[in-house]
């Protein structure tokens, strides 16, 4: 996908995930390739002609499910289609968000204009045309299993190119009617295969495992700079950063993420204050091997981006139409691409990085508030017992750091028979996806409780600084939330924090020190 100014030029199968990046943070309008639009038009070609030859194929003119084996007469294929949608329509919940909806649209636009689905450019045309005036569809967060594909939030999906239900509009629900009315866009009526093509597919477990892998990679750049700030305030050593240490072990992100840390910490007058003389032989774990957990978190993250990567540019609904059949000959195939397992792999071991980057976090958090381990205030006030300061700020951060815990179970491992047991063992990877939101705000709330308390150290350490980039992010927060001179009202204070975090305003200005990280 090349991005053109304010646009975007969709080539199917190619897009990157600095492209779906970017559609998750901003809408752009898209733009389909030209060359993708005779492979649409051949694909449509062969589903008529399946219909016009009058043999009995999958999803075509036959039932769905266990009801496979009913013949659908050629009258009622459009009803078929249509009632697939309406009877699919079941989801309940809070909506994905727009940047959720964003992805998962984009994803199916790309998956149907690669020519193996059966759908006229019609129906990619009109969701390119609810994309681009930024209709999204009202889709519940609950409902789907993972297998057979994401039918009931697709459904949803779907509805609004019928004219049915509810979209979104500039943040405000209004009819889809209404909207598309607004818009000039004519709702679709779906011809044979069209409906399913369109609810078939891991569009929206994978774009919500997106979401979290994008949140993900903004947490971890945070906790690495508040792991660094931490470890000023703690007067910690770098030592356990040198590079030696690392390449004898050779895990590479473990490397990348050492290095990282000799750049945040680097000409620090803090540490140099106690190069010399300093009694304490080694740090916590929390300080010492920040490399390694969070290098090994790093590797998870890249690992869960190139699954999700290739799930994005797949084709994922069923059945497909192929055009090198016999004799040259258009050939449709049963298969079962719309079983998210890998989708749902990734977002379990992406639970597991974001799960521990907030674990270590609140380890820091604990190991500032104890004096004998810090070498700050108790709790990080002054006149303790008087204030009780951070006392209860790392209770927090405990409990949701606890919380994690749970939420980290995978969902993969459990699988429950659906549709009278023709389906029966699915994915379970939209819940796995949909989980890590909440994940990643926990850990958001616990890096920014980490940020208030480790810049509470640094004020301690004054007129010492830390280093350069550290003290730029010190400067950031104080314009925000001010030292923490005696009990106040806490709440405001960390939510700024977590916003910091959300909108990765901590390494904003040192990017090019985190551009390894998506190489």
């Amino acid at each position: 996908m090349t991005q053109h100014a304010k646009s975007w030029t969709l080539k199917p199968g190619v897009m990157t995930l600095g492209d779906l990046r970017a559609v998750w943070a901003a809408p752009a309008k898209l733009i389909l390739a030209a060359e993708a639009y005779p492979v649409i038009e051949a694909s449509a070609a062969a589903v008529q002609a399946i219909v016009a030859k009058g043999d009995a194929a999958y999803g075509i003119n036959t039932g769905f499910g266990l009801l496979a084996k009913t013949r659908i007469p050629d009258e009622k294929l459009e009803q078929l289609q249509r009632n697939l949608i309406l009877s699919h329509s079941v989801g309940t919940g809070e909506l994905l968000s727009d940047a959720v909806v964003r992805l998962i649209m984009l994803m199916k636009i790309g998956s149907l204009a690669r020519g193996y689905s059966g759908v006229r450019p019609l129906i990619v045309d009109t969701l390119i045309a609810l994309y681009n005036a930024g209709i999204m569809p009202a889709i519940p967060a609950k409902g789907s299993v993972g297998a057979s594909g994401d039918l009931a939030p697709l459904s949803h999906m779907t509805l609004a190119m019928l004219g049915v239900g509810d979209v979104r509009v500039n943040g405000e629900l209004m009819p889809a009617p209404e909207a598309l009315a607004q818009a000039g866009i004519a709702p679709v009526v779906l011809a044979a295969k069209e409906g399913l093509a369109l609810i078939n597919g891991t569009q929206v477990s994978n774009a919500l495992t997106l979401h979290g892998l994008f949140m993900a990679e903004r947490l971890l750049e945070a906790a690495m700079v508040t792991g660094a700030l931490s470890l000023d305030a703690a007067k910690g050593s770098d030592a356990p950063f040198d590079a030696r240490v690392h390449a004898v072990r050779g895990q590479p992100g473990q490397i990348l993420a050492a290095q990282m840390y000799r750049q945040l910490v680097a000409h620090s007058a803090i540490r140099a204050s106690h190069l010399e003389g300093d009694e304490r032989v080694q740090d916590p774990y929390s300080l010492r091997c920040q490399p390694q957990v969070m290098g090994a978190c790093l590797d998870l993250i890249g690992n869960v981006g190139r699954t999700l990567l290739i799930e994005a540019n797949a084709v994922t609904d069923n059945p497909l139409i192929f055009q090198d059949g016999p004799g040259g000959q258009a050939e449709i195939v049963s298969g079962g691409n719309f079983h998210a397992e890998p989708v749902a792999f990734a977002a379990d071991t992406l639970a597991l990085a974001i799960a521990e980057i907030g674990a270590l976090a609140e380890r820091r958090i604990a190991l500032l508030i104890d004096a004998t381990l810090s070498g700050l205030p108790p709790f990080l006030v002054r006149d303790p017992g008087v204030n009780s300061g951070f006392m209860i700020a790392h209770v927090t951060a405990a409990a949701l750091a606890s919380e994690n815990k749970s939420l980290a179970h995978p969902a993969s491992v459990d699988s429950l028979p659906t549709s009278a047991n023709q389906e029966d063992h699915v994915s379970m990877a939209t819940f796995a996806g949909r989980r890590l939101d909440d994940m990643a705000h926990n850990t958001a709330v616990i890096v920014g409780i980490e940020l208030l308390a480790a810049a509470q150290g640094i004020d301690f350490h004054r007129p010492l600084k830390t280093s350069p980039h550290l003290e730029h992010v010190h400067h950031q927060l104080r314009q925000k939330v001010p030292f923490f001179d005696a009990d106040r009202f806490f709440a405001p204070d960390i939510e700024a924090a977590k916003q910091m975090v959300l909108r990765g305003e901590l390494s904003s200005t040192c990017k090019n020190l985190f551009a390894p990280l998506y190489a």
